[in-house]
């Protein structure tokens, strides 16, 4: 197994108090975007057109970024809540596949009884 070494990053690398720059705010667009979709009891309720540092970026980041995944961990809890209880949606599905069976069988046997009868007759001369 190979182990790439990655350098720590400098310190000048971020500075709260320093302006967000071009990049840091498209990303900032794309997250503001996310959250506009999500339930609104996940918003960070934050205007980010007010965003100027890269410190309160980092914040609305954070919130946005867990506001996510605390939206997705809630609705995999409510999939397997209901796929508790929908059990039984299955097993009235299967039933009804079961009876389209036996009608489809049962039409099919009739008709090849028909096919039998009418063979068997002899033609009048």
């Amino acid at each position: 197994m190979t182990v790439i070494k990655v350098p720590k990053p400098p310190r000048s690398v971020y500075d709260p108090s320093r302006p967000i720059s071009a990049l840091l705010k498209m990303q900032m667009e794309h997250l503001h975007d996310a959250e506009k979709r999500l339930p609104t009891r996940y918003h960070s309720e934050i205007y980010i057109n007010a965003i100027k540092t890269e410190g309160e970026a980092a914040k609305y980041i954070q919130l946005v970024t867990e506001g996510i995944h605390q939206a997705h961990a809630d609705a995999a809890t409510e999939r397997a809540k209901r796929a508790k209880k929908g059990k039984g949606v299955i097993e009235i599905a299967a039933v009804a596949d079961e009876r389209a069976e036996q009608k489809f069988n049962s039409a099919a046997r009739a008709s090849s009884q028909k096919k039998k009868k009418s063979s068997g007759k002899k033609k009048k001369r």
